[in-house]
């Protein structure tokens, strides 16, 4: 905490003050004694700093004066060190003087004297610091009278042309009262001659003024004394206190609470200062410490990481070479089967288009025998109509058309079973064509990808990540193409043609099975009817119709001789087509199981290729993941070099704080020596400004008795002048009176003139011709309505005689009896 006061005790720098107060009076004590010569003329540099003082004001006179005046301390303060130096050194010379003076005993005697000598010249020297600190006093108060004298000197020069302005004034109004006097005396002649009665009320007129103009003198006088008397009072306990001042208003001053309030901030701020280096110390050392220790783990997990990284590169080489290796032979194997695969690829279309033209040929022949079936199976409908129509033989008939139409189906099933063979055989082959055709076309856009990675190795690097995506698409979509492909053969495969033919003849026994039934049961009831129609048959009629209808057997007989005839010729054909048919369907088959052995082939080489992709994709997983390892350590390591970078931005501005605390630490010590030097200055300035003021109340006491006597006097001449302008106004009207006098002779006219007078007065200054009878509330300014209303109607809302502004609730009527 502070002290109370801000110079408890005298600061060391007193005595440096001293130092320099006796410097001072050494200095004037030694210009005193050698001012009897006279002074040598000025040099061209003091004359320029006259003439720079005489154009200078005065706030810059006050801080030119306070700069020498530090530069003269300064370099006092500097002599007085160096003359106290030297007195050390010659006391310390002395001391040692006396010490070798001791070891001899001969020279006792001449030690003694020195010692005695020295204390003399040290009385000397003290007694002649205080002649000089006398003869400066005397200097200073001795200049301080001269001040005075002149300033008094001023003062009575100008209060003496102010007297004779003064004088000069009086004598004119004198001169102006008698010339006065001397027209009032002539009037006073001529109204004595003109009327009496005039004369009688002038008197009486002079009399109430005259009295109007005592009571005035007698209360101004009344109110002087008054104000005298408090004057003097006011003065005394002025003069009382300034003698004795009291230290508590002293203290209660704004100049010593402002120095005190100064002292404690600045001893508050020290402190502060202070707590402030000493924690900015210690978390400086706090946060080296910590820093040099989190670098030592930085450095040490960097390296770990590297070593880390290290090994990983070297392993994620070795496979990267081992996964080139493998692709490289894998890509040669490809490049060796597409090429077999392009030698057989004419092979096989000259195959398909020998089939296809077979298949064609086949169609065609199936086309025929389905049209001679179809032929007879008209000749057979037309034989069993015949049949039917016939009576006896009906059962033959039916027997032989059951067997014919047996065979017939028999022999369309097969027709059938051949076409959904052959039809799916050509679907088979339109798979395989479709899966030969999407497989050049993946081949096709492999190819164009390998060109493109050939052309394009450099962007190829850049976008790894995306033709890797397009091709586990493409492989993907292949994949699913290939398994749908690989059901559909495991389904064919699966039933052999064999087993095909077995279902296919099992299903015609069945449906044949089924329709000799049938017809079984149509034979039992066609005996039926034709029992009973044999019985009811037994007339000529039926003969007759018997004979024509075994006439008709007859001809029906021989249609189908001819018909049998024409079914063998077409049944040769048949074999013989079909003959041809069966030699086309075992090359057909031999050609198939040749495409199967190459399907089984190219499936083997797409497998290998398959397996070939899949080790390459998980190889470039792997490289991926190990790139995305890579990756990751290396954004670690840079994360750590940027939280590197940023701890050694904070001990940056760390050490910047602390350079910027030292430097307000020491800024704070200069300010503190400064402000500890200005206490100095300001106690040595209170010095001398005690001084001045005793000085000032000196010239206060005087200039308050100049400023007395100088009041008094004015006052006189006040007084005169109001009695001068008084009398001066009085003679006015007497003037007026007479002049009045002189131009009516009648006192009627006099009076008539007055009350025009009056009744001018009482006239509207605007139009001079209504009576005022409205008044402005704001200015109390009267005039006539008509003229107010106007002015309100067209806007001129202002006063005509002061320009006040008035609103429409400012002016009312009056009325003046």
């Amino acid at each position: 905490s502070p002290p109370a006061s801000p110079f408890p005790h005298p600061p060391a720098g007193l005595c440096g003050i001293s130092a320099i107060a006796t410097t001072k009076q050494r200095s004037y004590f030694y210009t005193s004694a050698n001012t009897s010569p006279p002074p040598p003329p000025l040099s061209e540099n003091a004359k320029g700093f006259l003439s720079t003082l005489e154009q200078s004001s005065e706030e810059e006179l006050t801080l030119h004066l306070q700069d020498r005046m530090q530069f003269s301390k300064e370099a006092i303060a500097c002599l007085v060190c160096v003359f106290d130096r030297l007195h050390s050194h010659i006391s310390d010379m002395c001391k040692v003087v006396q010490a070798a003076g001791f070891e001899d005993d001969s020279q006792s005697d001449i030690i003694n004297l020195n010692c005695t000598l020295l204390d003399e010249n040290t009385r000397l020297r003290d007694l002649a610091t205080l002649l000089q600190g006398r003869h400066h006093k005397m200097s200073m108060e001795y200049n301080e009278l001269v001040d005075k004298v002149t300033s008094s000197e001023t003062k009575v020069t100008e209060m003496e042309t102010t007297v004779e302005d003064l004088q000069w004034d009086i004598e004119k109004l004198r001169n102006r009262e008698q010339k006065l006097n001397k027209h009032l005396a002539e009037a006073m002649e001529q109204v004595l001659l003109c009327n009496t009665f005039l004369y009688f009320e002038s008197l009486n007129a002079e009399l109430e003024h005259n009295q109007e103009l005592a009571n005035s003198r007698m209360a101004e006088l009344e109110k002087l004394q008054v104000e005298l008397q408090e004057a003097v009072r006011e003065s005394e306990k002025l003069k009382m206190d300034l003698r004795n001042i009291p230290e508590e208003v002293v203290k209660e001053t704004l100049e010593y609470k402002c120095l005190q309030s100064q002292f404690s901030l600045l001893y508050n701020e020290s402190l502060g200062v202070k707590t402030q280096l000493d924690e900015a110390r210690a978390l400086l050392l706090t946060a080296k410490n910590a820093h040099l220790r989190q670098i030592e783990h930085m450095e040490s997990d960097e390296l770990s990481l590297q070593k880390k990284l290290r090994t990983e590169v070297i392993q994620l080489e070795d496979t990267l070479a081992q996964v080139r290796k493998e692709y490289e032979m894998l890509r040669i194997e490809f490049e060796q089967n597409l090429a077999a695969n392009e030698q057989a690829g004419p092979i096989n279309r000259e195959m398909r288009h020998l089939i296809s033209s077979l298949q064609n040929h086949n169609l065609q022949l199936k086309g025929d025998v389905q049209r001679y079936k179809r032929k007879l199976r008209e000749t057979q409908l037309e034989i069993n109509k015949l049949r039917c129509q016939s009576g006896d033989t009906g059962v033959l008939i039916l027997e032989e058309t059951t067997s014919d139409s047996i065979d017939v189906k028999k022999e369309e099933d097969e027709d059938q079973e051949e076409e959904e063979e052959r039809r799916r055989e050509l679907e088979r082959q339109r798979a395989r064509e479709r899966e030969r055709e999407r497989e050049r076309e993946a081949e096709r856009e492999r190819e164009r990808e390998r060109e493109r990675e050939r052309q394009r190795s450099d962007e190829l690097k850049r976008k790894d990540s995306d033709t890797l995506k397009m091709l586990r698409v493409e492989l993907k979509k292949a994949q699913e193409s290939q398994k749908e492909m690989k059901l559909l053969l495991d389904m064919y495969k699966s039933a052999p043609k064999e087993q095909r033919d077995k279902v296919q003849l099992m299903a015609a026994e069945r449906k044949s099975k089924a329709e000799v039934d049938e017809l079984r049961m149509r034979v039992r009831e066609l005996e039926e009817r034709e029992r009973k129609e044999s019985k009811k048959l037994a007339d000529e009629d039926a003969l007759r119709k018997i004979r024509v209808a075994e006439e008709t057997i007859e001809h029906l007989q021989k249609k189908l001789a001819a018909t049998k005839q024409e079914e063998e010729a077409l049944l040769s054909e048949m074999d013989v087509t079909g003959q041809a048919f069966e030699d086309m369907q075992e090359q057909n088959s031999r050609l198939l199981q040749q495409l199967r052995e190459k399907d089984d082939a190219n499936f083997k080489l797409m497998s290998e290729r398959i397996k070939s992709n899949q080790i390459y994709k998980l190889l470039k997983e792997e490289k991926e993941e190990l790139a995305d390892q890579v990756l990751a350590f290396k954004t670690q390591v840079d994360a750590q070099l940027l939280v590197v970078q940023k701890l050694e931005e904070k001990e940056g501005v760390l050490q910047s704080t602390l350079a910027a605390l030292e430097k307000e630490l020491a800024v704070r010590t200069q300010a503190l020596e400064l402000n500890k030097r200005k206490a100095v200055e300001a106690a040595q300035l209170a010095e001398d400004l005690k001084v001045q003021l005793e000085h000032t109340q000196a010239k206060l006491k005087e200039i308050q008795v100049s400023v007395a006597e100088n009041r008094t006097a004015r006052e006189r001449e006040s007084s005169n002048l109001k009695r001068a302008q008084e009398d001066l106004s009085r003679l006015r009207r007497k003037l007026e009176k007479q002049k009045k006098v002189e131009m009516y002779s009648d006192a009627d006219e006099i009076l008539q003139e007055e009350i025009n007078q009056y009744k001018a007065k009482l006239r509207c200054p605007c139009c001079n011709t209504r009576d005022k009878e409205t008044v402005l509330t704001k200015c109390f300014h009267v005039f006539c309505y008509e003229c107010l209303k106007m002015r309100y109607d067209t806007r001129q809302r202002k006063c005509p005689k002061c320009n006040c502004a008035f609103g429409a609730n400012d002016f009312h009527r009056i009325y003046i009896t």
